[in-house]
């Protein structure tokens, strides 16, 4: 029995990461097409600057909440899996925004570093994705852009990974 709820809360988080990272880029789409915060969206790009761990996490968070119950229908340890899964992705989603902002060259796991891209290349119909850039393949919206940084990342101290504005 708790082979299954171990599973079972498993696989509701990967599920949970995976489904956030979907809603993630669809909503950076929407924004760009000036559907959802709109204005608020084009000062980001005016400014170029990610707001601190803390903000982006709690702008993430916020937008998780509306979907962390979604898991307990199914059951209870695939509601835990599915809230932690949305919480880790919150977290996961807003580091990876504010260090493509301030050190993009530490983003080891992607290829180039999308969101990055996107700001420094005034992308408005390319490269949504922030954490990852699997749904810019899937949906047709990533675009090759030359990205040689200096030093690969784990050429940086890991220290470095830490530096960026977290509140």
């Amino acid at each position: 029995m708790e082979a299954i709820w171990l599973t079972e809360g498993l696989i509701a988080f990967v599920a949970a990461v995976f489904f956030g990272t979907l809603v993630e880029y669809v909503v950076h789409r929407l924004m760009h097409a000036r559907i959802l915060l709109g204005k608020k969206h084009v000062e980001h790009h005016k400014d170029g600057w990610g707001q601190g761990w803390l903000g982006e996490f709690w702008d993430y968070f916020l937008g998780t909440l509306l979907l962390l119950w979604l898991g307990f229908l199914y059951s209870v340890p695939a509601g835990i899996g599915w809230l932690l899964g949305g919480v880790t992705y919150a977290a996961l989603a807003a580091y990876a925004h504010q260090l493509q902002h301030e050190r993009p060259e530490l983003c080891f796991w992607l290829k180039r570093p999308v969101h990055y891209l996107h700001h420094h290349h005034q992308m408005w119909r390319h490269n949504f994705g922030i954490s990852v850039d699997i749904w810019d393949r899937v949906f047709g919206t990533y675009q090759v852009v030359d990205w040689k940084p200096e030093r690969r990342p784990f050429q940086h101290p890991l220290r470095s990974f830490f530096k960026i504005k977290w509140y």
